[in-house]
């Protein structure tokens, strides 16, 4: 019996989700989308994994230049979530206006300075996966690492703290 997509949705909301934004600069511009589809594979050689729609532009992108950063958002970064997951967003550093950021020394795209981490990554493969595909990432450098703080979650289709607390906007 197949499984009804809403129901699907559903149970999966239940699950929180770490929240990354992906950024790749092509030569046209800077492209970044909202993540929640990340994995960690392999500690050595490092791997991660993302999740992308595989009509969308980031993919597209992603797979055209061949490299990236993920952005691993902490909880006051709520705002940038929204903002790089709307539909017909501008340029990422249209987005990123007033918010510190540099380039990533292996893929050339945008790292957060504010982030509690940046992975410099290479694509190592695409599986297609439905509607998405499946992007294996080979981690080249870690241009930033945060001391403390706490992440960005996704949970019940809100925003939230490491506590499960939805987070209002400041």
């Amino acid at each position: 019996m197949p499984v009804d997509p809403g129901e699907y949705a559903a149970a999966l909301r239940q699950y929180a989700a770490g929240v990354v934004l992906l950024t790749v600069r092509d030569d046209i511009d800077d492209v970044g989308t909202t993540v929640t589809s990340l994995m960690s594979v392999s500690a050595d050689p490092p791997l991660v994994a993302i999740g992308l729609a595989a009509d969308g532009y980031p993919a597209e992108v992603l797979q055209s230049v061949g490299a990236g950063v993920v952005n691993v958002l902490a909880a006051g970064q709520a705002i940038l979530a929204s903002r790089f997951s709307s539909a017909g967003r501008p340029s990422a550093r249209h987005l990123l206006e007033s918010v510190p950021w540099r380039r990533a020394p292996v893929s050339d795209a945008i790292a957060l300075d504010g982030a509690l981490a940046t992975l410099d990554c290479r694509v190592s493969s695409v599986v297609e996966a439905g509607s998405h595909v499946l992007v294996l990432l080979s981690v080249e450098a870690v241009p930033v690492v945060a001391a403390e703080g706490d992440p960005l979650l996704r949970l019940r289709g809100r925003w939230t703290d490491a506590a499960g607390r939805p987070l209002r906007r400041p």
